[in-house]
Parts: C-alpha cells; sequence; structure tokens
C-alpha cells in the first residue's frame, strides 16, 4: 500500500494538471476553389500567388509552438471548412461560434471577411484579403490582420525607389477589378516619399486587332522620360512580360520585376531557410507570402494563448494585441493597436531572390519604424476603438 502512494501522488497531480490545461478550438475558414487555385493560375503564378490552402502553413505554425504549449499544458486543435459564397462563409462561422471555437482564421476575399468578421464575436485572423478598407473605414477590433495591406506594399517600393533616387516614376495601370484602387495607392506612395510622376497610362490585353496597341509595352513606354516604371496589373498578365520590354531600359517594380512581398522562399537571413524548407516538406510545394501569413497566425495564437489560465475569445483578442512574434525576419513582430495590422518588414524580389528590405535604411518614425508602412496612428483612419 505504502508503494502505490507515490503513484497515486503523481496521478492526482496530471489530474490536476489536466484540469487547469486550457484547449483551444481554431477554424479555419477559406473560399471553395477559389479562381487562384486553378490549374492553369498556378502554372503562371505571379510573385506572391497564393500555392494553395493554408491549413499546412497555420498547422506549421502551431506545431513549431508545440514544445512551449505542452510545457504550457495548452493545446490548440485546427478545424479546416470552406465555403462557395459570402453567405456560407458568413454562417460557417456562425456555427464554428457556436460550437465552442475561440478564434477563426480566415483566406476570403475583402468582402467575405468584413462580412464574417461582422457576424461573431471572435478574433478573427485575415490571411489573405489585402484591402485598405478593411483597416480604415471597416475596420473592427476583432479583426487582425496577418497579410500586409496594399498600401503597405506601395509604401515599400516608394521607400526604396527614393532610396536609389530613381524619383521620376511612369505608372501603368490595367483594367483588373482593383487596379484602379490599387492605383490611387501607389500615387500616393509616390507623392508620400517624395517621387514625381513622370506619367500616368492604362494598358490594356485584348484579343482585338483594333486594341492591341494598348498592350504594346514599347508604345506605352516610349518618347517619355523616366526613372523606373511602376506597373499595377492585379492579373499580372501584362506585368510579367513588361521587364525588359520598354523602350528605355529602366527597372520594372510593382506587379513585375520587383515585386513587394511579406515572404520570398529564398529569403536566407534569421532561420528564413530552416522555415522555408519545413514548409517544402510538409506541403511538396515553396512558401509564399500568404503561407508565411498564415504560419505566423498559428505562432501568434500559440503565443497568446500561452498567457491565458483559461480559452476565452475575449481574453484571447487582448493577449493577441500584446503578443510578439517571432517571424523570422530578424525583428520582433506585434500588432498595431489601431488598426490590428500585423507589422512587419516587407521583402523586395525579382523571383529570384531578396533584392532588398523595407523600411529602408535612413527612414525614420518617432516610435516604430515598422509604421512608416502603411496607415500611422495619426492618421485615424480606423474610426472604431480598439
Amino acid at each position: 500500500m505504502a508503494g502505490r502512494r507515490p503513484l497515486l501522488g503523481a496521478l492526482l497531480a496530471l489530474a490536476c494538471c489536466a484540469a487547469q490545461a486550457a484547449a483551444w478550438k481554431l477554424t479555419l475558414i477559406e473560399q471553395a476553389d477559389p479562381p487562384a487555385w486553378e490549374r492553369q493560375q498556378l502554372e503562371r503564378a505571379y510573385l506572391g500567388h497564393s500555392g494553395g490552402s493554408l491549413k499546412t502553413a497555420v498547422a506549421l505554425g502551431l506545431d513549431d509552438a508545440r514544445f512551449e504549449t505542452e510545457a504550457r499544458q495548452t493545446t490548440l486543435a485546427l478545424q479546416t471548412v470552406a465555403g462557395n459564397s459570402l453567405e456560407a462563409a458568413r454562417e460557417q462561422a456562425r456555427q464554428a461560434e457556436k460550437s465552442g471555437a475561440q478564434a477563426l482564421l480566415v483566406d476570403l476575399p475583402g468582402d467575405w471577411v468584413q462580412a464574417v468578421a461582422a457576424s461573431v464575436q471572435l478574433p478573427v485572423l485575415n490571411l489573405g484579403a489585402r484591402d485598405d478598407r478593411l483597416r480604415e473605414r471597416d475596420c473592427l477590433p476583432r479583426l487582425f490582420h496577418l497579410i500586409a495591406s496594399e498600401r503597405m506594399r506601395a509604401d515599400a517600393l516608394a521607400q526604396a525607389l527614393a532610396s536609389r533616387k530613381w524619383n521620376q516614376v511612369l505608372l501603368l495601370t490595367g483594367n483588373a477589378p482593383d487596379d484602379a484602387e490599387r492605383s490611387r495607392i501607389a500615387q500616393a506612395a509616390i507623392q508620400r516619399y517624395g517621387l514625381k510622376l513622370a506619367a500616368s497610362k492604362s494598358f490594356k490585353l485584348s484579343t482585338d486587332p483594333r486594341e492591341r496597341q494598348l498592350a504594346n509595352p514599347l508604345l506605352l513606354t516610349g518618347g517619355l522620360a523616366y526613372d523606373v516604371v511602376w506597373v499595377v496589373d492585379g492579373q499580372a498578365e501584362f506585368a510579367r512580360a513588361l521587364p525588359f520590354n520598354t523602350a528605355s531600359p529602366r527597372p520594372v517594380v510593382g506587379d513585375g520585376g520587383v515585386v513587394a512581398l511579406e515572404w520570398q522562399a529564398q529569403y536566407e537571413r534569421y532561420g528564413a531557410p530552416q522555415l522555408s524548407r519545413r514548409f517544402l516538406k510538409a506541403s511538396g510545394r515553396p512558401m509564399q507570402a500568404p503561407d508565411w501569413a498564415a504560419w505566423v497566425a498559428g505562432r501568434a495564437l500559440a503565443n497568446a494563448a500561452m498567457t491565458l489560465r483559461q480559452a476565452s475569445p475575449q481574453g484571447l483578442r487582448e493577449a493577441l494585441v500584446g503578443v510578439n512574434v517571432d517571424g523570422s525576419k530578424g525583428v520582433s513582430l506585434q500588432f498595431r493597436a489601431w488598426d490590428r495590422q500585423l507589422r512587419q518588414p516587407l521583402l523586395l524580389s525579382d523571383g529570384q531572390g531578396v533584392v532588398a528590405q523595407a523600411p529602408v535604411e535612413g527612414v525614420l518614425h518617432p516610435r516604430n519604424v515598422l509604421d512608416t508602412l502603411g496607415a500611422d496612428e495619426a492618421e485615424k483612419l480606423c474610426k472604431v476603438q480598439p
């Protein structure tokens, strides 16, 4: 009997720890069969194009934190669902909340993200929608953004151009659904960092012989003086053919040439090669920008959950605001308090490697230089109080 007492004590201790363990349920909502995953789109993917489902990346982020979470008796379980419409995604979010999920991760179009976040009280982590309005007029205190906004990417490119004194910019804009708005954001970044708009032209991909000149790079870029061509092309068909096809031998940035990204699989610093290799082994494909955002989301949720004794959506939301995450970019990453955007450096890549990073050296900010990318607190573009 005496020999059983140590065993009984150990069992009681384990039962006590189990009772105090926090179990978290996470739900990833994706778009069912999105156009970006069609075979032709994947074969002709532009830089930063989504390579497939983000569930492997989220799971890898959770697994990378498993040693710490297990030591703190914390478990995080991931469920994945897919919706084929805004209404379906919204209903899946509501069902996940009713089923006890403490957080949602979403890889959905911008309108769907806003609808999902407005329909639940859970923290919602946006992994793929770059729409600035989600960080500005349509912001919500429970909506967190892991992917960079369009403005952040435009600011990164403008900083890089200013640092190289490529001041005269020829802007070419396509006719994809979001190109006009993205062109406006690019023009604002050009002005913000003291660059000059040499000219702004539109292009159009067309099989109509009468419109052939609207997609002719030599005609569009000829007869002008400029240091760099900035191309806005959501479909990336024109942008991919623009480098080395301009009338003057000039660099190309934007959606072709050099692109601002959250991640590049050939990045070689701060443990990035190890991360890229782990993801390649787990998924069978190189890590793209949305995959990195999903991986960081898993890490952020794990780090936040470990600070809490009980699984609570409200507690998790508050913990996420103050969480620090190692994103393999050399700096600690946090969410901005005013718009819930993840502060992060961006990588400028030509597809072969990383040619520069932003913020660039020499750019200053009163508190955090990462806040030179995207909307700053003083602009008060998010009207919802945290």
